[in-house]
Formats: structure tokens, C-alpha cells, sequence
């Protein structure tokens, strides 16, 4: 008598909803703490920036820390909120910022129980988000699109989306990579053209002011050790090359691009909200394929 195939028993539902349930309350404390101790103080960053470059006066100040170490496109296209008052600007981009943030959820799926998972898992980042009024939730909205434009915007708002490119190079898919780097270049002309003295300024901007990857509440491993942290975004480069052409590959480029950052805050992980959707081009390509069937067949395969 033949013993049957052992089994694995699938994990209960319930059990997902735990840590999705704790990762929410969580959520709601620390909505509950930035909305009451620091709220929209990441809008008084941008509204600052751009309210410079509206007085003509420089992005980037030369020997002085400032927390706006963004591209210069994101406070250009700040600009015009910066000519209303603070409230009111605030209002709006805030609006926006929500807006970005439902416009992920539809297009991750509202009913898919995955969505709602990682929502719950993720509270405190997407809260902590909402609460300050971060571009985060812009960046995360972008890389659900998941194409080589809205890859390349989301590097103009934050540079280390663009380390979600690698995705094509593990893919080997040399015509969206080079329309990536076409779309990268293009937006940076673009940003010369309106800011030349800010683009050139940029990446001294970002050398003076990289003491504060010491500062409070950094998480990256750079904080501890920078050989430490070099290997590690090294592991996740080569993770994410090999991963390029399968199922995973698009999280693991996601991903890379959240952790990979000398500077690292806990909201950034809002952004693995986008691991869940792979881009378009790569799922039309997937449902198209058609199934091999081995030629030692005799008949159909199983349902």
C-alpha cells in the first residue's frame, strides 16, 4: 500500500491578519503623534525651497545644512504653491498627497486581500507619510506605474528611485532601459534649462550636507558602519540583477531603491506599497505568453 504525499497545510487568513492588525494600531499612533507634535513639517521644507527660488535666491546655501537635499525639479514645480500662502499651499499639497495615496491604492487593487495586508503592515510609514505631508507618497504613486517615465520622474523627486532601473538591466530589457535613461536625461535638460545654477549646485549640495546621515531616527545600516552599509546595498544589487526575470524582480528593484539610501527614515517604506504591482509592459508580456507544452505529451495537461 502506497502511503499518500504529505501535504502542507495552507497558513489560516487569521493569521495574516495579526501582524496586519498590530502594524494598523500602530498606524494610528503614530498618525495620532505626528499629526499633533510635527504635522505638515515636511511642507514647510518644499514651501521654504521653492519660496527661495521664487525671491531668486539660491536652492542650495553653501556651508549651511539645510534639510531640502531633494532634485531641484521638485521645488521648480513647488513654485506656484509657494505664491499662496502657507495654509493655503499647504492645504493643497496635502490634498494631493492623499489623493496620491488612494490613487495607489486602486491601482494596487481594492480588493485584492495582498493591498490591505501590506497597507496594515506598512501604517506607521504610510501615517507617518500623511502626517508630514511627505513626496513619498508622490514617488510611491509613480512607481506603481511602474514604466521608464514615471521611474524617471520619481528620480527627478527623490534620486534613489532611480536605482529601480537595475530592474531592466536584470531583465535584459535594453529597450525600456534605454527609453529610462532617455526619459532621465530628457527631465534633466529640462531641469538645466529652468534651474542651471540649481543643477549645478546640486551635488554639492548633497556633500555638505551628508553629516546628517547621522542625524536622529536614521535607520540605515550607513549609521553604524559604512563598509556595513556598502556591502549590504552591494547583496542588494546583485539580488535585485538576479531576480530581474522573474516574478520577483520588480519588488526587489522596489526595495533596493527604499533601503539603499546613506539616509534612511522609517515613512520611506511606505514605498514597498508598490512592490505588489510589477510594471504594465511586463504583465501584458506575461498573460500574452503562450504555455509550452512538452513534446513527450500525449494529451492535455491537468486543468
Amino acid at each position: 500500500m502506497t502511503a499518500a504525499p504529505l501535504r502542507a497545510r495552507p497558513v489560516p487568513r487569521r493569521w495574516f491578519a495579526v501582524p496586519a492588525l498590530a502594524g494598523a494600531l500602530f498606524g494610528a499612533y503614530a498618525l495620532w503623534l505626528h499629526a499633533t507634535s510635527d504635522p505638515l513639517i515636511d511642507v514647510h521644507v518644499y514651501y521654504d525651497a521653492a519660496t527661495r527660488l521664487n525671491a531668486g535666491l539660491p536652492l542650495y546655501r553653501a556651508g549651511i545644512v539645510e534639510p531640502y537635499v531633494y532634485p531641484p525639479m521638485f521645488a521648480t514645480l513647488f513654485r506656484p504653491l509657494a505664491l499662496l500662502p502657507f495654509g493655503v499651499a499647504a492645504a493643497i499639497w496635502e490634498g494631493l498627497v492623499v489623493a496620491a495615496f488612494a490613487l495607489t491604492l486602486w491601482r494596487l487593487g481594492i480588493r485584492r486581500p495582498a493591498t490591505w495586508f501590506a497597507v496594515g503592515v506598512l501604517g506607521a510609514a504610510i501615517a507617518w507619510t500623511l502626517a508630514i505631508g511627505q513626496a513619498e507618497a508622490i514617488v510611491t504613486l509613480l512607481l506603481t506605474f511602474g514604466s521608464p517615465l514615471s521611474v524617471a520622474l520619481a528620480g527627478h523627486v527623490k534620486l534613489v528611485p532611480f536605482l529601480v532601473g537595475i530592474y531592466w538591466i536584470g531583465r535584459r530589457d535594453w529597450a525600456n532601459l534605454g527609453r529610462f535613461a532617455g526619459w532621465t536625461v530628457g527631465l534633466g535638460i529640462l531641469e538645466f534649462i529652468a534651474e542651471p545654477a540649481s543643477v549645478i549646485a546640486y551635488p554639492g549640495a548633497i556633500v555638505g550636507n551628508f553629516g546628517q546621515v547621522a542625524s536622529a531616527g536614521n535607520i540605515s545600516p550607513f549609521a553604524l558602519s559604512p563598509f556595513l552599509w556598502a556591502a549590504l546595498v552591494a547583496v542588494g544589487v546583485a539580488v535585485t540583477l538576479r531576480l530581474g526575470r522573474t516574478r520577483w524582480g520588480w519588488g526587489a528593484a522596489v526595495a533596493l531603491s527604499v533601503f539603499a539610501p546613506p539616509r534612511l527614515f522609517a515613512y520611506t517604506m511606505m514605498t514597498l506599497l508598490a512592490c505588489l504591482r510589477r510594471p504594465d509592459e511586463t504583465a501584458r508580456i506575461d498573460r500574452s505568453r503562450p504555455q509550452r507544452i512538452p513534446a513527450s505529451s500525449t494529451g492535455p495537461g491537468p486543468a
